[in-house]
């Protein structure tokens, strides 16, 4: 159980924060347990973890300010190892070097220089530039499945619903515009490949009215010749008749 004096001065540490709150920094202390506190680290501009929110836990002791905090991450974030203490000179990692004149504001300003940092301690993983940003990216995402994140931090659940809606309409219209630009391909092709293109079907179209022609005109002779051979022939045979019948 804590001690009156350690209440105390996290209340009132809590006060000085939310009126002169730390950049890049959100913190709030547990509704049913003061001794447990929330942060998010937004990454800062320049850095591979610019875009991304960073939650994780500050643990008090009772005799806090004369014991340091533990502290410990809870996003992947490719500095430090999550849901493992931080090594810290501010941590209870070393507490021989603590000052009990040290504050949340000074505990979270530290942990936020520190991470942007690449200095090796207790608890930070090695990972490249593009892997930082990758969880970057997908930081608010993780944060947001979390129930206590969203309990604690409904304004960064916002601003997640927001993107995410930002995003869906931004799909929709590169889906339309991917759309009307296959239609306007299709309808605006250049007059001489239209040309071309009717000038084909035309002469399709003439080259099937000669072929129907020439059909005909093939079939018509051949009419008239077996008909006109039939005739002569009877004409000779009725003239042999005659000149028989003469004689």
């Amino acid at each position: 159980m804590a001690e009156k004096s350690c209440i105390k001065r996290l209340q009132k540490e809590y006060r000085a924060l939310c009126k002169e709150p730390v950049s890049h920094v959100v913190a709030h202390p547990s509704p049913n347990d003061i001794l447990e506190w929330h942060f998010v680290l937004e990454g800062s501009e320049g850095t591979p973890f610019a875009g991304g929110y960073y939650y994780g836990k500050i643990k008090f002791p009772p005799e806090y300010p004369y014991k340091p905090p533990g502290i410990s991450m809870i996003t992947p974030n490719g500095r430090f190892m999550t849901q493992k203490k931080i090594c810290l000179s501010m941590s209870d990692f070393h507490p021989e070097s603590w000052n009990p004149m040290w504050s949340v504001s000074s505990i979270l300003t530290g942990l936020l220089s520190f991470m942007m940092d690449n200095s090796p301690t207790t608890g930070s993983v090695d990972t490249t530039t593009a892997e930082k940003q990758r969880l970057a990216k997908t930081s608010l995402a993780f944060n947001c499945k979390n129930p206590t994140f969203r309990k604690m931090f409904p304004e960064y659940v916002e601003k997640y619903n927001l993107q995410q809606q930002q995003k869906q309409l931004s799909d929709k219209v590169d889906s339309e515009k991917a759309s009307t630009g296959t239609r306007r391909d299709q309808s605006s092709r250049p007059l001489s490949e239209k040309v071309l293109d009717s000038t084909g079907e035309d002469m399709k179209k003439a080259d099937g009215l000669k072929d129907v022609r020439r059909n005909r005109k093939q079939s018509f002779p051949t009419w008239m010749g077996t008909y006109g051979y039939g005739g002569y022939a009877f004409l000779c045979l009725c003239c042999l008749l005659v000149f028989r019948a003469k004689k």
